[in-house]
């Protein structure tokens, strides 16, 4: 029996998708596993643990789906405007970022929010969790790139990039990350924290995906996705995966080769095995047409269990930089993370977790 893999997409008709892989010798096969209309506006961010879903939309709630049970977890309200992006770290925590300028964090255990903080004067565009967990990265409309120290919810270090960035990403070994800003890829060194390469897309980048800790997956406003080397500048490999423009990118490992999936406003999602020793054209292993316009991607496939967060430490942060977080951090022993004061601006009131009552998903 093959793993168990399902692909999540979101759309304009704000309709969350749910399909599941069959995966055949010659060809894949992408069948309906569920519908669920829980939002009354668009889809904006889609994200996955080793249990739940979490879709954002437009009309600023947090859609949670148990994918054990097969049930509607329930809303998360905290959010004032658009969610912008999600990210889980691991089982344990689930991260959100809105059109509010607020980076908050959620524990998956009974879904309260234990962190509000005010990380932007404007939207935050995207957020990135590095894989120790005790960092994350923010982007947002005031032209900032920021760091915060998870341990204690502080800023660590704040970086003027002058324009918007759209996308921000942490490399799999979170020895370096990459910003997006309109149709260019900056990479950065963690250790040095300077700009080491920047990668030039022909249209402005909508989706980038890391394959490998050196090979980045670009997609843009054209039908067309880029497999660009970090460490070379060079494109890779290129090829054209939809009609129209590629609106989200993610991928997954089989035993040796790599598939990267793709969803474009045509209303497919496409799946292409790729061979990334010898980087030959990608194979079209199956597609399914959605017949919806979608905005969001994200693959859902149960493997080995990531660490929990770090706990809290009581004493705060003096480092500036992030790479004396991250060492400062390795000496400490770790706690629990425990309630932190929401950080809200005059007059606001944090909202509360919706109960909302558990619905089984509609198949």
């Amino acid at each position: 029996m093959g793993p168990v893999i399902k692909l999540i997409a979101g759309s304009y008709e704000q309709i969350a998708f749910g399909y599941r892989l069959s995966t055949g010798e010659q060809e894949w096969t992408a069948t309906a596993d569920f519908t669920h209309h829980a939002h009354t506006a668009s889809v904006s961010a889609v994200a996955t643990s080793e249990r739940y879903i979490a879709t954002g939309s437009r009309d600023e709630t947090i859609q949670i789906y148990d994918m054990k049970k097969r049930i509607e977890h329930g809303a998360l309200l905290h959010h004032d405007g658009t969610i912008s992006c999600l990210e889980f770290y691991g089982t344990s925590h689930l991260l959100s970022g809105g059109q509010d300028g607020l980076l908050c964090v959620w524990s998956t255990r009974n879904w309260e929010c234990l962190k509000s903080i005010r990380a932007h004067k404007g939207q935050v565009t995207s957020l990135s969790v590095h894989p120790s967990g005790k960092l994350a990265l923010t982007v947002g409309t005031d032209k900032t790139l920021r760091t915060w120290n998870l341990i204690d919810g502080r800023s660590a270090f704040i970086k003027n990039i002058k324009q918007n960035a759209v996308i921000v990403k942490w490399s799999p070994e979170g020895d370096k990350y990459v910003v997006v800003v309109s149709d260019k890829v900056d990479v950065y060194n963690l250790e040095t924290a300077t700009l080491t390469s920047t990668i030039i897309n022909p249209k402005r980048i909508s989706s980038i995906k890391f394959l490998t800790n050196s090979i980045l997956a670009v997609a843009g406003d054209d039908e067309t996705v880029r497999l660009c080397d970090l460490n070379t500048q060079k494109v890779l490999c290129e090829f054209e995966a939809h009609e129209t423009r590629v609106k989200s990118v993610d991928s997954f490992t089989m035993e040796d080769f790599c598939v990267l999936v793709t969803a474009s406003n045509d209303g497919f999602i496409k799946m292409w095995k790729l061979n990334l020793e010898s980087l030959e054209p990608p194979v079209l292993l199956g597609k399914v047409n959605t017949t919806a316009r979608l905005t969001c991607l994200a693959v859902w496939k149960p493997t080995t269990l990531q660490e929990p967060l770090p706990e809290v430490k009581t004493e705060p942060t003096t480092s500036h930089d992030a790479k004396d977080v991250l060492e400062l951090e390795r000496k400490r022993k770790r706690v629990r993370i425990s309630t932190v004061e929401v950080v809200q601006e005059e007059g606001a009131s944090p909202k509360k977790k919706k109960d909302g009552g558990k619905k089984k998903l509609k198949t």
